[in-house]
């Protein structure tokens, strides 16, 4: 005699087995497309080249170096991070990503390095704290 759990799991099997296949159906990526945070690229740090798969029922949902084969005419890979060298001396970069599954599915994307290079200086912790005793303290009321 069967058990109780064994035809609960054939049920299960056989309601999966109906609900799988549209769901992956529902997963097939019709394009893929750049959205960058930034319109330059900086020497010298990870700028994240962000990739996002226009799913074939309208849905966005992002790509990561497991589904995406990056390649760039200078700096390497890390992901989705490309590294740009201190050195490099160009003025764009043309990076290309290409759908590992489905090689017709790529883009490509000419980025401008950035020119002006902005020395940002955090202040000491002396100036932060000559300003904090500047500062008037109000009372509390009540």
């Amino acid at each position: 005699m069967k058990s109780i759990f064994h035809h609960i799991y054939s049920i299960a099997l056989v309601l999966l087995a109906g609900i799988l296949p549209a769901r992956l159906h529902a997963q097939k990526i019709d394009s893929i497309y750049f959205h960058l945070y930034t319109d330059s690229l900086k020497k010298g740090v990870h700028n994240y080249i962000n990739v996002d798969a226009k799913l074939a029922d309208g849905r966005w949902q992002p790509l990561t170096g497991k589904e995406l084969r990056f390649t760039s005419t200078a700096g390497k890979f890390e992901g989705n991070n490309l590294v740009i060298d201190s050195g490099f001396k160009g003025r764009k970069v043309t990076v290309k990503a290409v759908l590992k599954n489905d090689t017709a599915l790529w883009r490509e994307m000419t980025i401008y390095m950035k020119t002006i290079e902005v020395e940002e200086r955090l202040p000491t912790v002396d100036e932060v704290m000559k300003t904090k005793e500047e500062t008037p303290r109000r009372r509390r009321r009540g």
